[in-house]
Order: C-alpha cells, then structure tokens, then sequence
C-alpha cells in the first residue's frame, strides 16, 4: 500500500473509525483510544500513542496516516483574531481560509467547507472567486485540530481554546452534505472535541432539501442567510432564492426546530448594505415575515471588498433597522466587525485556488465593461 493509499484518520467519524478497526480485525474500542489520541491530545503520529500496543502502532503506522491540511500562513489581527490560509489537496493554488474570533471567554472558529464556493451571492467576495471543489471530512476538523493546536499542546484537562465553531467561511455547507455532517459529528463527540450541539452552528444560503435531510443526522444549531425581506430583492442578492424562495425556505426551518429533541431558535443572517435592504419598511417587512419563527436576527453591515458595488450602511441607519426589529420583540444583534485587518471580517474570505466555474474571470471581465 502506498502513501497517497493511506487511511487518513483524521476525517473519520465516530462510526466510521469503528468500522475501520473492524475491518482490519481490531476490536471497535481501539476506535475510541486513537480518536481521543488525534482530537484530544493533536496526535500527529501513531508512535505517539502510548497506550495502544507496538503491534498494532506498525498495523497503523503501514495502512493510515493523520495528516491535516498544509498551513500556508497564520496571521494575528490586532483585535486578536487569527486567520490561517490552509492549502488543501489538488494544487498550488487550491487555498481556503479559517479565522478564530476571540471575545471574552468564547473563542469561535469559523470554518470553510469547500474551495471556493458554489453559489454566487452578490455581495459575498468568496462568491466572486467561483468554485474549484468540495473539502473532504478530514480538511474541514482540520481547521478545527490546526486551530486549538496553535495555541500548542493540546490537553484535554486544560481551557477549551475553541469553544464555538461556525460553519460560515467559504463555501455553503449543505452542498457539501456527508463530509461536514460527518466533521460536526466529530466537532459534538465526546471523544473527541466534545463541544455543546448549541455551540457547533451551521450556516446555510438555503438549500432547502438538505436541511430536512440534516435534522434526520444531526441537530446542530442552524443559522440562514437570509439578507432581504422579500423573494424579490433576495432573488439579486442570494440567487438560490430562485429555486428555493423564502416561503420554502422558513417552512424547512421550521421542520428543523419541531423535530429538535430540545427547544432551539434559528438565527437569522442579514448583511445589511446602504440603500439595497437597510431601510425602515425592509425592516418592517422583516419583523412581518419572521413573526411566526422562534428566531433571533444578526444584522452584519456589509464589509465592502474591491468593485462589490455595495457600501456599508452607516452605524446609525444600522441602529435604526435595530430598534424597529427589537421593538416588535425580535432579539437582534449588530456583529462588530473582527480582524478586518487581516481580511478576515465576514464576507471577505477569499482563498486562493484554480475556478472551474471561471466565475471569478467572468466577474472581472464585467467590472472592466463597467468601468
């Protein structure tokens, strides 16, 4: 067996690391020691694993292999926030980015789950660069192993240095279904990161389809980017809205939240941008549509990137749109923008990598005709 056969563990979820002992004729508790060895304690090789015999090390040592990512660069913003850009397999150029935002005793790691990403949100620069490929279950808990272990060591006794993870980077997660369900799993199991279902969130555009699908695996909290009040204006903004549009898309969530075992609310997404959708009737059409959803709202003033068109709203339109919403009831958040220094603030992840869609050439060639 070559090395680019080799299993790579890392990815495995709980399941499937049992099946795999299994199938070499280990006994399925070996599943549990190695996971705990590679997500507890950042394992990078099985010499390290000092409880599992010498014999079965070497079976290991010839067949699998832990291997995360390719650091490409790590960068610190003066706020704190760390943003890595992570080469994953097929290229050079084939990039993706990962950011932990600190905040008092939270840290939240924002993950990406594909090359680029398949939808073409108007106002999202990772949407412009178009698509390349998905990332496989071992290069999504990648970002979370290469995260919690560049604070170093990792010791499952100590602080969590990741205590929330948001599947919200590159990319649109229910298009990348079984790898990130099988990632999330990782991410909420005991034996391995061990983090609260209500702190692993993932993020979706609206695929409507899979979030019925994901509640029957998995009952992580959901988050929607929702952007607009109306099937008009989120049709521009957010074009998968065409095929799904808003009416579909509130009734999937609230499948999602009557057949959690517990009582959750949904979180709404909206990036609000000057004079597209940050006026007092969106507002008001806002509360209208999401009265009958057990939701809170994030309004996110939209971080402006390169020929995007759209500008930020000013702080005091934000708060305006803010107070409507909170005096219907809604609980309603403004994210403050975080290591936008470094690139890093929602909207304007990147990466690096060959477009198969060629999106991003065609985008550049439109804003030249416009220029």
């Amino acid at each position: 067996m070559t090395d680019t056969q080799k299993v790579n563990l890392l990815g495995l979820s709980p399941d499937k690391l049992i099946e795999f002992f299994e199938s070499i004729g280990e006994k399925k508790f070996r599943a549990t020691q190695v996971m705990k060895w590679i997500h507890q304690k950042g394992a990078e090789s099985f010499e390290e694993m000092t409880d599992v015999s010498k014999k079965l090390r070497a079976k290991l040592e010839n067949i699998c292999e832990i291997r995360a990512p390719e650091i490409v660069s790590q960068n610190i913003s003066t706020d704190g926030t760390r943003k890595w850009i992570i080469r994953t397999e097929g290229g050079q150029n084939n990039c993706v980015e990962a950011v932990l935002i600190p905040d008092g005793d939270r840290a939240t790691l924002c993950v990406s789950s594909q090359v680029g990403c398949s939808l073409d949100c108007s106002f999202c620069s990772t949407g412009k660069q178009g698509f390349n490929r998905n990332l496989t279950a071992a290069e999504i808990i990648g970002q979370v192993w290469i995260a919690i272990k560049s604070f170093g060591p990792m010791d499952p006794s100590g602080p969590r240095r990741v205590t929330n993870v948001v599947m919200m980077g590159m990319g649109e997660p229910l298009m990348n279904f079984e790898p990130v369900v099988d990632a999330m799993t990782l991410m909420m199991h005991d034996n391995a990161y061990g983090l609260s279902k209500r702190r692993v969130t993932l993020s979706t555009s609206g695929v409507v389809p899979r979030i019925y699908d994901l509640v029957k695996r998995t009952d992580v909290s959901l988050a929607i980017s929702l952007h607009a009040p109306n099937n008009e204006l989120r049709n521009e903004l957010v074009p998968i809205n065409k095929k799904y549009p808003i009416e579909e898309l509130l009734e999937a969530c609230q499948f999602y939240l009557d057949n959690l075992p517990d009582k959750r609310h949904i979180t709404i997404e909206y990036t609000v941008m000057a004079g597209v959708n940050d006026q007092e009737e969106h507002a008001r059409e806002l509360s209208k549509l999401l009265e009958n959803l057990e939701c809170k709202i994030n309004l996110i003033p939209f971080n402006p990137f390169p020929h995007s068109g759209y500008e930020k709203p000013s702080n005091n339109q934000t708060r305006r749109f803010q107070k409507i919403l909170a005096d219907d009831g809604y609980t309603v958040t403004v994210r403050t923008t975080r290591g936008d220094d470094i690139d890093a603030a929602c909207g304007q992840l990147v990466g690096d990598f060959l477009d198969k869609t060629r999106r991003s050439q065609k985008y550049i060639e439109l804003r030249e005709v416009s220029e």
